[in-house]
C-alpha cells in the first residue's frame, strides 16, 4: 500500500494545508530541510530535491506516518494544540482535526500537519481532538 501516488500529486493535493514558515540554507550533501513552523525547529526529509528550496519564507507540507496505536481521541472541547520534537525527526502532539482524506488526516498541532497510517485508523470527523506520535523521519514537500 503506498500513501501517494508521486511527489508532484501529494504536494499538490495537500498544498493547502501546508505550513507558512522558514527554510534555512541545507548543508552540501544533507537530505534533511531545516523548516521552523509553529515555534519548532523540524527536520524534514526533503521530498522536492535537494536544494530546491531557497532558504527564506517558505509553505511546507509537512507530512509523518503515524507510529502504530499512538493515536488517542480525547473527549470533550477543552484541549490546548502541542507539538513537541521527538529526536531528530519524529513528533508528538495534541491536535484538532480539520480534513479527513482516506487513510489521511490534517491535524492542527501549532502548524497544520498531513498525517497518514499504513494500518486501520480510528473513524474521524473535522474538529475532534486527538494525540498522536509520528515515525522518523519527517517528509517535506515545499511548495513555495
Amino acid at each position: 500500500m503506498t500513501l501517494e501516488s508521486s511527489e508532484r500529486e501529494f504536494m499538490a493535493r495537500f498544498a493547502p494545508h501546508a505550513a507558512q514558515g522558514m527554510v534555512y540554507p541545507q548543508p552540501e550533501g544533507s537530505p534533511l530541510l531545516e523548516f521552523v513552523a509553529g515555534g519548532r525547529v523540524l527536520y524534514l526529509f526533503d521530498r522536492c530535491g535537494p536544494y530546491a528550496a531557497p532558504p527564506g519564507d517558505a509553505q511546507v507540507v509537512v507530512h509523518g506516518v503515524l507510529e502504530p496505536d499512538s493515536v488517542v481521541l480525547l473527549a470533550g472541547a477543552a484541549h490546548r494544540e502541542t507539538l513537541s520534537v521527538q529526536g531528530v525527526s519524529a513528533l508528538e502532539g495534541c491536535g484538532q482535526v480539520t480534513h479527513v482524506v482516506g487513510r489521511i488526516w490534517v491535524v492542527q498541532a501549532r502548524l497544520p500537519l498531513v498525517l497518514a497510517s499504513f494500518g486501520d485508523l480510528p473513524r474521524l470527523e473535522p474538529g475532534q481532538w486527538i494525540t498522536f506520535k509520528t515515525l522518523p523521519p519527517l517528509h517535506g514537500f515545499v511548495v513555495t
